[in-house]
């Protein structure tokens, strides 16, 4: 009876070594690979708006179209920080140049695609000018093989957690134009 129950204990085993733990590394693998995939993809959406002063539709849909590729789904934050320059208050700063003070507003994602929504089969385009920031975040809203495998397993990660994620921002370095 004590031989039986060794024995099926070490076929649960052989089983899990067989089959699980090699899963488990390859569902890791393809997080890893569409976690470059996404941080690839983030950085380049974010320093072409950057470097060329310009938000289209169609560069946000080929920047959506490149990381959901990865057969994950994701949620996008972009913002923009305008720089909105105010000439006309005195100012305390050591900077002779320039009269008033610099401040920025910012606009959200919503704002965002609304200012580069087409309407009537018009591209529009959301130019910025040198001085604005723009930044993106991007976070995975599904639940991937290896978050589900490691749940079962460790209970790791819980719901609200996500294992892809990219960001990136920065200045804008050029003016765009509105047409």
């Amino acid at each position: 009876m004590g031989d039986s129950i060794i024995t099926i204990v070490a076929i649960v085993l052989a089983a899990i070594l067989m089959f699980v733990f090699p899963l488990m590394t390859m569902s890791d693998r393809t997080d890893d690979i569409s976690q470059l995939t996404v941080q690839t993809a983030t950085t380049e959406f974010v320093d072409n708006v950057r470097t060329t002063g310009k938000l289209t539709l169609d560069d946000y849909a080929a920047f959506e179209q490149k990381i959901t590729a990865t057969g994950n789904s994701y949620d996008i934050e972009m913002e923009v920080k305008v720089l909105d320059e105010n000439p006309g208050k005195k100012t305390t700063q050591a900077n002779s140049t320039k009269i008033g003070e610099n401040v920025y507003y910012s606009m959200y994602t919503s704002q965002i695609l609304d200012a580069i929504a087409s309407t009537n089969g018009s591209k529009k385009v959301l130019a910025l000018k040198e001085g604005d920031m723009f930044s993106t975040s991007v976070k995975n809203t599904n639940t991937t093989l290896s978050q589900q495998l490691k749940n079962f397993f460790y209970t790791v990660a819980g719901n609200d957690t996500y294992t892809i994620a990219a960001q990136h921002g920065g200045y804008v370095t050029a003016n765009g134009s509105g047409d």
